[in-house]
């Protein structure tokens, strides 16, 4: 299976601050807000990673991650050239992604939970859709799924005026390898994009969706605005001062799932400079005892 960042768009909600910068490289307290969709895909057991950007932004992209070899994964790069939608920013995948199963994540979403990650790994079996539900205040402003009692999918609607659920749908789903051409049978809709509710809607007409509804004490933050972001930021700064450890931290989830040996875990910190980052990888090499110089 390989993994999808969405890192496009314009970030208009977040301007003036993405006038020189995409939104998905601004701080989520003390890291990159794509380094938060790069791990969750990680503990997915996700190994290549498609990022999906403008063309504006890839170089600075590539500056960010690079190809992934450090952290045991590959990073690939391709461009959306216009805001169409979620849907529309899958044709524009390498060919070697389009044949394939895919778990995509918007570049703007961060999750959080103990056990996420071992939850993730097993949560899809490589046929039809996975997407999750979570509770929300507001569900107006999100893509709505409606359950019946035996948790199947009785509707989804975006965006609706008079919600039929409080589940929101986040932007993390898992599709199998005919959401490819799926994607080339949607229309757009009145607001002229093409929407991931209606590549949902599709699969539950096959009866091949499944919503699976995130436990409670699961974390789901969109960063997409000023306020959001600044509540993600204060999110991680409490969660990583009380607990001593880092969320969204790639090198120590290379090292931790296995895609990465020790020394070359040790590699990383020797070429990360002199900061509060660099020493908290020093303190988890620590614990495996392995020796910095």
């Amino acid at each position: 299976m390989k993994g999808v960042i969405l890192a496009g768009g314009t970030g208009s909600r977040l301007w003036p601050l993405t006038a020189v910068i995409s939104k998905q490289l601004l701080a989520v307290y003390d890291k990159p807000m794509i380094f938060y969709p790069v791990t969750t895909l990680m503990f997915a057991g996700v190994r290549e990673i498609a990022v999906v950007t403008t063309e504006a932004q890839q170089e600075s992209f590539k500056a960010t991650l690079g190809s992934g070899e450090k952290w045991g994964i590959k990073f690939e790069y391709c461009v959306q050239s216009e805001p169409k939608g979620i849907p529309d920013a899958l044709k524009s995948l390498p060919i070697s992604f389009k044949n394939e199963p895919i778990v995509m994540i918007l570049g703007d979403n961060l999750l959080y939970g103990m056990g996420l990650g071992s939850s993730l790994a097993g949560a899809f079996n490589g046929t039809g859709a996975l997407a999750f539900g979570y509770p929300v205040a507001n569900p107006s402003e999100y893509g709505v799924v409606e359950l019946d009692q035996k948790g199947n999918v009785k509707s989804i609607t975006e965006k609706p005026v008079s919600p039929k659920s409080n589940l929101a749908i986040p932007g993390f789903y898992f599709f199998d390898k005919s959401v490819h051409s799926k994607v080339l049978e949607l229309v757009p809709s009145l607001r002229g994009e093409l929407e991931i509710t209606d590549i949902l809607k599709m699969y539950k007409s096959q009866s091949a969706l499944r919503i699976s509804v995130l436990e409670r004490g699961t974390a789901w933050l969109d960063t997409g605005t000023v306020e959001s972001l600044i509540q993600a930021g204060e999110f991680v700064k409490v969660i990583e001062d009380r607990q001593g450890l880092k969320i969204g931290c790639p090198e120590e989830v290379a090292f931790r799932e296995g895609y990465i040996t020790g020394n070359e875990f040790l590699k990383c910190i020797n070429n990360a400079p002199t900061s509060s980052y660099r020493d908290y990888l020093i303190s988890v090499a620590v614990e495996f005892g392995l020796s910095v110089i």
